[in-house]
């Protein structure tokens, strides 16, 4: 074949690579984030009025109960409108979990901590392992609920301009780490007990006496993170960085700009680590004490248990006092901090960075609230899965759509939780009939759901990443990170996909003692 004839027809990773630089620049034409979900929340109120006058419904699966649109555009609708507009903002829970983190960070930055570990820890590790251990950390930390979302993804940011490499790309592979492979871990995070308790209620309406344990995925996800993080490697250094170029930013936009040289650290760096390393020993020892202990005080006191305890659900103070105690230890220690104004005033600086979000937050948190009044995700979920079943798909083509209607009601419902008490009662019953386990349904429904969390603005930390990037460049918006973190969401649903599907072929279970079929 000619020269020119090899060139007659794209290769297909420019052909992928043109149409996510179309994704990315159509995304970009539209309004800023902040408008844009301004607008959306408009068109949640006319759509609201638009359903509710054609008598738009839908049967809960569990209790039968109609649900109707609720019309905003209403004398009601309006006073709840204008009364919850301050709630709406200050309830919004990533708002306070990320003030709170980031105070901690800010003094871990402002000491020059965080660059003096990097520089002696992180920098010294070989290169080619950088991307690696970003996504494989990013994957491990859905295990301490947000904790991903606030550290890892700024961190995976910092860490690739660092190596002199685009920060989008670190950023884009920790994300792709924390929210892609949400489901997959080496140990049992609170989501699991949450959808084994709607599964098992689930699998009730079939078989009264069934049940589903929080380890029923255990086996099956514990190796999806090797299968994750290899495929999310890959992706980054294969597409996404390549794709991105080199990165030249003036310094105004450029945090890492005013970064310490990379060079090596002096006496006085060194006996600050070594105060921050005893400090965070100190940490250790009482979170252990607290903890371990079957009778540890922030253990469940209930149960005893560390998955449902106060531990987990107040992460994030751990991650404040796990930031801001070995930066005071550094900062006294090396001179940086001479005054308890200097530490204020370091909160305040990175606070200060956080404008752009914050302002983001009010109007995304308008959107939310305002989608979630409607009833307009719940009927849209129920109206899905109900196409869904009466399709007449049987075997694992029905796997596979009900994957595919999973990762795409995602893009309009948020919580993971939330969506499967309105898909389990649905399908749990109807492929148990066909010869599924409710573990294996569950299972489909995990990977569907965490593949789209990369690309919809309805997860809770989405505009948080837009302001992430936005601080390497203003011009980034809504577009670039959908464009960014497309071929992530598209290559882990199909190698998710395959793997489920080998697994199955291969008779494994997907955890300790679970089945992958059920015998009616």
């Amino acid at each position: 074949m000619t020269q020119e004839g090899k060139n007659a027809k794209p290769p297909a990773r420019k052909r992928l690579l043109g149409v996510l630089d179309a994704i990315e620049i159509i995304g970009n034409k539209l309004p800023h984030p902040a408008t844009l979900f301004l607008v959306l929340a408009v068109l949640v109120l006319i759509l609201s009025a638009v359903l509710a006058s054609v008598e738009l419904t839908a049967n809960h699966p569990v209790t039968g109960e109609a649900i109707h649109p609720v019309n905003l555009l209403t004398g009601a609708g309006l006073r709840r409108i204008v009364e919850n507009l301050v709630r709406n903002f200050t309830q919004f829970v990533p708002l306070g979990v990320v003030l709170v983190a980031m105070l901690g960070v800010g003094v871990a930055e402002g000491s020059g901590f965080m660059s003096a570990l990097l520089r002696a820890t992180i920098l010294a590790a070989p290169a080619r392992l950088i991307t690696v251990a970003i996504v494989f950390a990013g994957v491990l930390s859905n295990a301490a609920s947000e904790a991903g979302y606030i550290v890892l993804i700024p961190l995976g940011v910092i860490i690739f301009r660092a190596f002199g490499r685009h920060p989008m790309a670190g950023l884009a592979a920790a994300f792709a780490g924390v929210s892609g492979g949400y489901s997959a871990n080496l140990v049992l995070g609170t989501i699991d007990p949450l959808l084994a308790g709607l599964s098992q209620e689930s699998a009730r309406l079939i078989d009264p006496a069934y049940t589903v344990n929080p380890a029923a995925n255990y086996y099956f996800m514990a190796a999806s993170v090797f299968v994750i993080t290899a495929a999310g490697t890959w992706i980054t250094e294969r597409i996404v960085e390549p794709r991105l170029g080199t990165y030249i930013g003036p310094p105004e936009q450029d945090p890492a700009g005013d970064a310490e040289p990379m060079g090596k650290l002096s006496a006085r760096e060194k006996w600050g680590l070594l105060a921050a390393g005893l400090s965070i020993l100190v940490l250790a020892g009482l979170v252990f004490w607290t903890v371990v202990p079957p009778d540890g005080i922030l253990r469940d006191p209930q149960t005893g248990s560390i998955l449902n305890s106060p531990f987990l659900r107040g992460i994030v103070t751990f991650i404040f006092i796990g930031f801001l105690v070995p930066g005071l230890a550094y900062g006294f220690v090396t001179g940086r901090f001479r005054t308890d104004a200097d530490v204020v005033n370091a909160m305040g600086r990175t606070i200060g960075t956080l404008g752009v979000y914050i302002v983001l937050v009010f109007f995304a948190a308008q959107f939310v609230a305002y989608f979630g009044w409607t009833n307009l995700g719940l009927i849209f979920a129920i109206r899905g899965a109900q196409g869904l079943a009466a399709v007449g798909l049987t075997g694992y083509p029905l796997l596979l759509a009900f994957m595919v209607v999973s990762a795409t009601i995602n893009l309009f419902m948020g919580s993971a939780s939330a969506k499967w008490a309105i898909m389990a009662p649905v399908f749990v019953p109807m492929f148990m009939l066909v010869g599924f386990a409710p573990e294996l349904t569950q299972l489909a429904y995990r990977i569907g759901d965490s593949s789209t969390n990369l690309i919809t603005p309805m997860m809770s930390y989405f505009a948080l990443i837009v302001a992430f990037a936005q601080k390497y460049n203003k011009d980034y918006g809504i577009g670039t990170i959908i464009a960014t973190m497309l071929p992530y969401s598209l290559g882990f649903f199909v190698v998710w996909s395959a793997l489920m599907l080998l697994w199955i072929a291969l008779g494994l279970p997907i955890g300790p003692g679970v089945p992958i079929h059920y015998t009616p």
